[in-house]
């Protein structure tokens, strides 16, 4: 937010001479109907919304596949989401629209197509070779449920097993059915009584095409002659399948069954299993079988050249390892590796050296898909290390509670936190390089620097590189460091009014360019965190308790607490209201024996060794008051200049002098109003009439939401986590008609809603803070949810040493303007409409003991404003910006007319409320709990975009939608995944340019030497005409209506990756010419012309196989 236009500066100092005159025609048109004086530049054009990447671990995985020669990874999900994986920083998302589960993946290797396989009995082929990739043809299948997919490499057959046990064969490049199907019933004749269940497994004998192995669930195998159309083996066994894999060599494959045993035959002896090996089972000492196991899902068979075959597999662990953590075997000769996962495995692959079955495979990694994790095992170092994950997938790791987004930082501020975030890497991982590495990147046309910040639900807080589209996790700090760890469930006095997670992060306060953080959590504890490159040990750690207090009630009000209306400065030597006690007694009751004066956490009273990044300033608590919990911080906001943090619930407000360790105010809102107080309210207890604190009123702001109803016995009030909602909210959410809305009546009576005014909004600023104000000066202005803005004096000390000495002086000024809904955001633009952004400390060392003239400019150094005003003459207007629920205003400063105001809805309510910078211009940005987008200009609030763009489903996209500069914006779209968008045109024109691409031209390895007697006597991969076998010639058609095919929305790009894998560089060559061509006609001739011309290839291919008919196709 620190660009801005010099032109408009410029602008300004000439245009100054004329203000006098400006807040003369204010004063006459206080309607606000004035002429505006501000060249505004957004307009409608500038703006258009589309999604950008998404990053993070893909939710609810379910399927995985790998191209061992373009390099790249595939993940599907259960709500039909495809993810691929190239080199670090090359990604893709793609959506299948029924949002049906992926089943099964596969690549056409090498060619730039994937097959995908779904739950509602559809198949898809999808294009990679373009950078977003598209659907090229689907296949529905009306009669037959999909179980089992297998495409043969360098095949253009897709074999489709089904649960009724059929195989149904499907040409990749036409997307159509082949008539030859292989039925169950001839497939297992009278070798079983029973229907053999479905089809768990296809594959074709690595050295003979024309053999293919069908495994059923029950138990049964079949090795199925192609050509004459029957079975050349049966074999059986009592157990169910899950999977079976082949040897390279073509005379033996293995089982893994349900019973935990794996069975190895050899092809011609169907009688029996030559070998059964149960690899978790106990060996019983008198030969009897080994007790059964659990489930083996899944096995793979990979051979060496120079040493004995892997044999790994999932699952199968004894029924009587209860608790122990899912597991990977990998059976090496005699030794046997059990490798523990932290999550259910979900599907694995083993990485090897060559694309064909029947080569040594040389295994080097095996990749594991856990539910929530991506792990990557090196076969090849003892031990099996892991390799280190590149790709941003610990998003997760532990729930994301709230997140900030942070566009065009200081350039110094990445390298910074990378330095000290590299210091906290885990050892031990695999020296080599990530082997998934396929895919180039894109070209980042984007050259400003971009942090995301995420707050997690165990009270971490992690900082993200996001700039160019990529993100990469630059440094982790755990703010639960400063508070003791409970021992034993027995020794919980203090966080008990969380269930869970009594550290988790709310609202998150950053200042960029002084470092300064700030983080309010769940337990209504407040952290300050200085950033330092040096390691140091804070002996103690600094603290303040502050006791908030809502009544007004003077009886009930412990004595001393009810502070005055205008407080008395304060020295640091003797803060107020408690003094500063390093560690208070845990246990402290009032006389009635309730609880109180007790903070919910219990800080160390350790020494803490503190290592370089951010390090812990102050630690502020709110207290128990007679027996009541502390309420849940709603708002929180630093300044680095001031060196003030305030925050505030629906109690109070309270500000905190972090310098001097001191609270400077400490009031409860009503008494902020003073005697201006619109409201008539009871003084009362909330010992006497507890209402609950959720219905409605605490609203959705900055990111955090207030805690659900509390009306349960003080005894046991159990704080319920904010990632709920509002109790009035709960019930809409089930509606599936996306129309997510509430009523709020902004002429608020009911005396619960109004003894419940939160604080929602806090603002730091040096700006006009009363109307006959003649300069600007420093003040907070404080938004509440009903909508009132309040504004408080702060007289500062003057810098250096007298800064810690002298007290800050705060006074409410009394001012106070009206909107309509809670407030959600403010901000201030100068004279020319340019932002004014709140005085900042630039960034300095503090750990390392300054030199003497460093000193002296310390003590001359003022706030740093960086707001253009500041050169100009002091007489100059400005303006502040203030976006409530429902409206925003732009209120001329001193005079506090409304200059412009905008009805934002009426229907609905704003969630999130930014003021951001977009191409040299800044404009308001809001996304609306009804799914829609808009941005006003400023300071006029022209409307300039409304677009729907999603219905908040729930609370979790409520509480981390940010938007930032530059057109930016995020949001957590599952609880893994960040969905970054634009809202500017001019980045949706650049985004082809900075994707990456996924498949990149490669040479397919040469073919394994058959050697001579192979050659002569047959029996290699050659011996299959796959053409002449399932081709409309030889089989017939299918049935019609077996399977419905459905053209993709591919276009051109797609019919041109597809006719690129049929006859390869002529095809591509003619296409390239038709493209030149057909650019001067419509869009529709074009793709009719594309296909025409990709089917005439397909013919000319098969005519050329004909021609040469010992070469395959794929070898043009």
């Amino acid at each position: 937010m620190r660009k801005f236009n010099i032109r408009k500066v410029l602008d300004g100092l000439t245009a100054g001479s004329s203000s006098a005159s400006q807040q003369q025609q204010q004063q006459q048109h206080p309607s606000g109907n004035r002429e505006p004086e501000i060249q505004e530049t957004l307009q409608s054009e500038h703006f258009q919304l589309c999604k950008t990447v998404r990053h993070g671990f893909p939710y609810q995985p379910s399927a995985l596949a790998f191209d061992p020669v373009q390099k790249i990874l595939a993940v599907g999900t259960q709500t039909g989401a495809l993810r691929l994986f190239g080199r670090p920083g090359v990604e893709c998302y793609c959506q299948h629209e029924s949002g049906a589960a992926v089943i099964q993946l596969q690549f056409l290797i090498n060619e730039g197509a994937l097959v995908s396989a779904l739950a509602d009995d559809t198949l898809h082929l999808w294009n990679l070779r373009q950078k977003r990739p598209a659907i090229l043809h689907s296949l529905k299948f009306c009669r037959e449920r999909v179980t089992f997919c297998h495409l043969p490499f360098q095949s253009k057959w897709l074999y489709v097993g089904t649960e009724r046990g059929n195989i149904h064969i499907v040409n990749v490049e036409s997307f159509t059915l082949s008539g030859y199907v292989i039925m169950w019933n001839k497939a297992i004749e009278l070798s079983s009584k029973s229907h053999p269940g479905p089809v768990v497994h296809i594959s074709d004998n690595p050295m003979d095409e024309g053999k293919l192995l069908i495994g059923f669930e029950s138990g049964t195998v079949v090795l199925w002659d192609l050509k004459s159309k029957k079975a050349d083996y049966r074999y059986t066994y009592d157990e169910a399948i899950h999977s079976v894999a082949w040897h390279h060599e073509g005379k033996q494959f293995i089982c893994s069954h349900s019973d935990g045993t794996l069975t190895i035959w050899n092809v011609r002896s169907p009688a029996k299993p030559v070998q059964t090996i149960t690899p978790h089972g106990k060996q019983l000492k008198d030969g009897k079988k080994p007790e059964p196991c659990k489930p083996i899902l899944k096995v793979e068979f990979k051979t060496t050249r120079s040493g004995e075959p892997f044999i790994i597999l999932s699952g199968g662990l004894s029924y009587d390892t209860v608790g122990r953590r899912p597991c990977l075997t990998v059976m090496h000769g005699k030794s046997t590796a059990v490798l523990e996962m932290d999550y259910s495995i979900v599907d694995f692959l083993t990485l090897c050296e060559t694309p064909y079955p029947n080569d040594f495979q040389e295994p080097y990694a095996v990749v594991v898909l856990l539910e929530k994790d991506l792990v990557l095992i090196d076969l090849a170092q003892n031990g099996y290390p892991i390799f280190e994950n590149p790709y941003p997938l610990s998003i997760h790791e532990s729930p994301v509670t709230c997140c900030e987004y942070f566009a065009d930082c200081p350039v110094d501020l990445i390298p910074a936190l990378y330095s000290v975030g590299a210091r906290q890497k885990r050892q031990g991982y695999s020296k080599k390089e990530w082997p998934i590495n396929g895919g180039n990147w894109g070209l980042g046309a984007q050259s400003y620097p971009e942090i995301i910040i995420t707050g997690h639900a165990d009270g971490s807080v992690k900082f993200w590189d996001a700039s160019a589209i990529t993100l990469q996790v630059l440094y982790k700090l755990k703010t639960s460091k400063v508070f003791e760890k409970s021992r034993n469930k027995d020794d919980r006095p203090n966080t008990d009014i969380v269930d869970e997670d009594p550290y988790a992060i709310q609202i998150i306060s950053w200042c960029p360019e002084s470092r300064m953080l700030c983080i309010a959590g769940v337990s209504a504890h407040v952290i300050i965190y200085r950033f330092s490159k040096q390691e140091v040990i804070t002996e103690v750690i600094p603290m303040l308790e502050v006791r908030l207090l809502y009544e007004i009630n003077d009886v009930e009000s412990p004595e001393g607490e009810q502070p005055p209306p205008v407080p008395t400065p304060v020295g640091g030597s003797n803060p107020q209201p408690i003094p500063p006690q390093s560690h208070p007694s845990t246990s402290s009751s009032s006389s009635d024996g309730l609880r109180d004066n007790v903070p919910c956490l219990k800080v160390k009273n350790s020494p803490l060794k503190q290592s370089p990044g951010y390090q812990t300033e102050l630690v502020i608590q709110l207290v128990w008051v007679g027996g009541e919990p502390p309420q849940q911080i709603t708002s929180l906001a630093v300044n680095s200049s001031y060196g003030l943090v305030v925050f505030g619930n629906c109690n109070g407000i309270a500000m905190v002098d972090y310098l001097q360790k001191a609270v400077l105010l400490n009031l409860g809102t009503i008494e902020l109003y003073g005697s201006n107080d619109p409201y008539r309210r009871e003084p009362r207890s909330p010992r006497k009439s507890r209402q609950p604190s959720g219905a409605g009123l605490c609203d959705i702001s900055e990111g955090t939401v207030v805690p659900e109803d509390r009306c349960k016995s003080p005894t046991s009030a159990k704080m319920s986590r904010k990632l709920s909602l509002p109790t009035d909210l709960k019930p809409d959410l089930d509606v599936k008609d996306n129309s997510f809305s509430r009523s709020r009546s902004s002429s608020v009576t009911s005396i619960d809603k109004e003894s419940r005014e939160a604080i929602s909004a806090l603002h730091f600023c040096e700006t006009f803070t009363r109307k006959a104000d003649l300069s600007p000066s420093p003040c907070l202005w404080v938004g509440t949810t009903l909508g009132t803005v309040l504004v408080i004096a702060l007289n500062l000390p003057p810098g250096g040493e007298q800064r810690l000495l002298q007290p800050v002086i705060v006074s409410p000024s009394g001012t106070i303007l009206r909107l309509k809904g809670a407030i959600l955001r403010m901000a201030f633009l100068d004279t020319t409409g340019c932002l004014v952004p709140p005085a900042f400390e630039p960034w300095r060392e503090h750990n390392v003991p300054e030199e003497k003239d460093e000193k002296e400019k310390s003590k001359k150094r003022r706030p740093v404003s960086v707001s253009p005003s500041s050169s100009q003459e002091i007489s100059e207007n400005q303006y502040a910006v203030i976006c409530s629920e429902k409206q925003a205003k732009v209120i001329s400063l001193p005079t506090q007319n409304c200059a412009y105001k905008q009805n934002i809805t009426e229907t609905s309510f704003v969630l999130r409320g930014d003021i951001v910078a977009l191409s040299n211009s800044i404009c308001l940005a809001c996304f609306c709990a009804n799914g829609h987008i808009m941005t006003f200009s400023l300071p006029s609030l022209r409307p300039l975009l409304d677009v729907y763009y999603l219905p908040l489903t729930n609370m979790r996209i409520a509480r981390t939608f940010c938007f930032t500069n530059n057109g930016q914006a995020l949001y957590l779209v599952s609880p893994t995944e960040i969905q970054r968008l634009t809202y500017s045109q001019e980045t949706c024109e650049n985004l082809q340019e900075m994707l990456g691409e996924l498949f990149t031209p490669v040479e397919t390895p040469e073919a394994p030497n058959r050697g001579f007697f192979k050659g002569l006597f047959g029996g290699g991969a050659q011996s299959l005409d796959r053409e002449e076998l399932f081709g409309e010639s030889s089989s017939g058609k299918a049935s019609r209506s077996l399977a419905q095919h459905i053209p993709g929305p591919g276009g051109i790009e797609g019919v041109k990756g597809a006719a690129s894998g049929v006859v390869g560089e002529l095809a591509r060559a003619r296409l390239a010419l038709d493209e030149r061509g057909q650019k001067l006609g419509d869009l529709e001739e074009r793709t009719a012309a594309m296909l025409s011309s990709a089917d005439s290839f397909s013919k000319h291919a098969h005519e050329m196989m004909l021609k040469y008919k010992d070469k395959k196709w794929y070898q043009f």
